[in-house]
């Protein structure tokens, strides 16, 4: 099986069928929690929805708030990596971003919100509905107990990253009178982060069958529970969880940096968490993807990024496709000479073009596509420009999300050993092994280790949705954007409506 399909709907959780290769259906009137939570399929389907509302976080709809990938905007656009390419005619949020305007009236962080929100309580309903009579063993009982508090614990982690102060929300309410949840501290979400995830370590297993590649782990968990604790800043704590996964771990570097992303090698010996779409030749309509629409139940779920960012129409490129968002010149300029990584993660004067439409297309790359010379290759090239990766419209693709790599990981260590005292011989070692794989010499004696590691980070992860949350922990605001920034977009502000909708319950960020 190619990955799990986890396109799951909320008509899993209501009960509408049991999310298994069969429709099992009942009549409405007879589906209730009390009939629908009893088997493994049931709570699969509704397990899987949990996941589901992550694939949510790039979707595009034409319901809801019209969402237009927005998880890029304020993950990649908003940083010093990418520019809104205004040529290729892209939108005003991406200009917005891009220019770091940042409302409490925007729509990408209302849609974030809203799908972290979603998953959480889908993974609570699933917490909830295991301490009722089922036909689960207790094995079956305890894994996907873990598994919903893993997915609990991801989706707070990035509203932490994102909100600063964001609710905690642990149970399913029901109280259509009290629905609004207040601000959680900072130490609140740690802790109850780190709980979950520590419950996901113990209770998942190291890995599973073929027929449910892609879903967590307990080495995922462990893996998690470094990197929340070197966003907290606890080196020790971070140092001994990242220890065991480097050393005692199943995860390894893919050899080739290329193949990391091709579509033919999902769910590698380097993904510790990855985002599972569908396909091969999925459903053609790129707007029923997000499963908040009316129409997602004829979808098997996917991701635009070919359609958002290979080159534009609009400035003469084949495809037909919008090229939106473009790599800076000051991310190109981060690569050293040498460095393999390059002619992966972008394209540039004097490099073969692939797109597709509806075949893959092969040209010469012309640097007048773009308004800073360069497109995204990353994800795309001739490894996934093929028809297995595209609906038969050409506007969507279903290559994974590679959304937590051993790569990263390693560099979180050496960050963890380098800032907590910690064998620096070793951090050294990881920094290396990363600059070994993209063809670069080990550091020189005496190097910068901080810098170093920063340097790779940028670098190896470019592209990826990590660099604006390195930035805001690294205080690089004031450096990279000068007096274009302003300390109060270290958090993003809370959706002004869920504000005014909470009745005083949820107060805004400060600046906001």
């Amino acid at each position: 099986m190619k990955k799990i399909y986890v396109f799951i709907t909320s008509l899993c959780i209501l009960g509408t069928f049991s999310c298994n290769d069969e429709l099992d259906l009942l009549p409405l009137d007879r589906v209730t929690a009390d009939t629908f939570y009893k088997t493994r399929a049931d709570f699969d389907g509704a397990i899987f929805a949990s996941y589901s509302s992550i694939q949510d976080f790039w979707g595009t709809s034409t319901e809801t708030l019209a969402e237009n990938g927005e998880f890029w905007k304020i993950t990649l656009v908003i940083t010093d990596d990418v520019a809104a390419d205004i040529a290729a005619g892209a939108d005003g949020r991406s200009q917005d971003a891009d220019a770091l305007q940042i409302r409490a009236s925007d729509i990408p962080y209302a849609a974030i919100y809203t799908q972290i929100y979603e998953g959480v309580y889908r993974a609570n309903l699933v917490i909830e509905n295991l301490q009722s009579e089922t036909e689960l063993t207790a094995e079956e009982t305890t894994v996907l107990d873990a598994e919903a508090k893993f997915l609990r614990a991801w989706f707070h982690f990035q509203a932490l990253k994102m909100f600063g102060t964001p609710p905690l929300a642990t149970e399913v309410l029901t109280d259509i009178n009290n629905l609004a949840l207040p601000n959680a501290t900072s130490e609140e979400l740690y802790t109850a982060i780190l709980a979950d995830f520590g419950a996901a370590a113990a209770g998942l297993p190291e890995s599973w069958d073929s027929g449910n590649t892609g879903r967590a782990t307990s080495w995922a968990a462990r893996s998690y529970i470094g990197k929340v604790n070197v966003f907290r800043e606890d080196w020790p704590a971070a140092i001994t969880a990242l220890a065991d996964v480097v050393d005692n771990g199943p995860y390894s570097l893919v050899p080739n940096y290329e193949d990391v992303f091709s579509f033919a090698n999902e769910n590698n010996s380097e993904s510790i968490f990855e985002v599972q779409y569908g396909g091969p030749r999925s459903d053609d309509n790129l707007w029923v993807f997000d499963d908040t629409h009316s129409e997602n139940f004829k979808a098997s779920q996917g991701t635009g990024r070919g359609w958002y960012w290979d080159a534009p129409n609009a400035s003469g490129a084949p495809g037909g496709k919008r090229g939106w968002w473009a790599p800076t010149q000051s991310l190109v300029d981060a690569f050293e000479p040498g460095d393999t990584r390059a002619a992966t993660i972008f394209y540039q004067d004097g490099d073969t073009y692939y797109t597709y439409n509806p075949s893959q297309v092969e040209v010469p790359y012309d640097p007048a596509w773009s308004e800073t010379s360069y497109t995204l290759k990353k994800y795309r090239g001739p490894l996934n420009t093929v028809d297995a990766n595209h609906s038969p419209n050409n506007q969507a693709d279903f290559n994974n999300e590679r959304w937590f790599r051993f790569a990263e990981l390693k560099l979180l260590y050496a960050e963890a050993l380098i800032e907590g005292g910690g064998d620096l011989g070793v951090a050294e070692q990881q920094i290396n092994d990363i600059r070994q794989r993209a063809g670069l010499a080990p550091l020189a004696g005496g190097a910068d280790l901080t810098q170093a590691m920063r340097q790779e980070k940028r670098v190896e992860l470019a592209l990826e949705p990590h660099r604006w949350f390195d930035i805001v922990r690294w205080d690089l605001g004031p450096t990279i954007f000068g007096g274009a920034w302003d300390p109060r977009y270290e958090v993003f502000p809370f959706p002004q409506s869920e504000v005014d909708r909470s009745n005083g319950v949820l107060n805004q960020n400060s600046g906001y």
